[in-house]
């Protein structure tokens, strides 16, 4: 499976000069945990989280401490601009979901902004991630076997079983035809492994 079948699009952007509040209102007002920052030209320059929006913006409220803290505190970021990241990972629409999200998992990060050629067209997130794997395998089942009716009609009839996300085929006994189905059953969003049996 492909990015651009879990990404979310169009990705919802923001320009550097933007205020942290105006950044929190959009966060909340689309539901997503990140921001793509992008220039006056739409060319990517940071990306700006949940957790960078919240650094600096609560004072500690003295009935939580014994003594008051001492020292005026340091003013809180105003813009976009001052919290974004700017050494920002990006995938591309035909990266695999498989090896991306092993570099989530791997990095930590939680969002990644998809670009074809330097336009934002997207974002993937670990929640897209999770959607795709949600799916019911009733319907991965219909999407399999939709796939394989349109792209191999001439494979003969497969017997389509799905459980846990796992798709189970059997059919004709053509290591070409089962190659065919199998990469065809490997594309269908929620497919997390692809098995075929031997006809019977």
């Amino acid at each position: 499976m492909l990015v651009r079948e879990a990404m979310t699009t169009p990705a919802v952007t923001i320009a550097p000069s933007a205020t942290i509040r105006q950044a929190m209102r959009i966060v909340l007002e689309h539901d997503v945990t990140a921001l793509p920052v992008v220039d006056g030209a739409g060319r990517l320059v940071g990306i700006v989280s949940e957790m960078d929006l919240l650094r600096g913006e609560f004072e500690a409220d003295p009935r939580a401490f014994a003594r008051p803290r001492s020292g005026p505190p340091a003013p809180a970021p105003r813009l976009v601009d001052e919290v974004m990241t700017r050494d920002v990972r990006t995938a591309r629409p035909t990266t695999d979901i498989a090896e991306l999200a092993e570099t989530m998992l791997r990095t930590r990060i939680k969002s990644i902004p998809v670009l074809d050629g330097s336009a934002v067209v997207g974002v993937i997130s670990r929640r897209d991630l999770i959607a795709t794997l949600a799916r019911g395998d009733a319907r991965i089942r219909d999407d399999v076997l939709a796939s394989i009716a349109a792209y191999a009609p001439d494979g003969g009839p497969w017997d389509v079983t799905v459980e846990d996300g796992v798709v189970r085929l059997s059919g004709r006994d053509d290591p070409e035809a089962e190659r065919i189905v199998e990469v065809l059953a490997r594309t269908v969003p929620g497919a997390t492994r692809v098995l075929i049996r031997p006809s019977s």
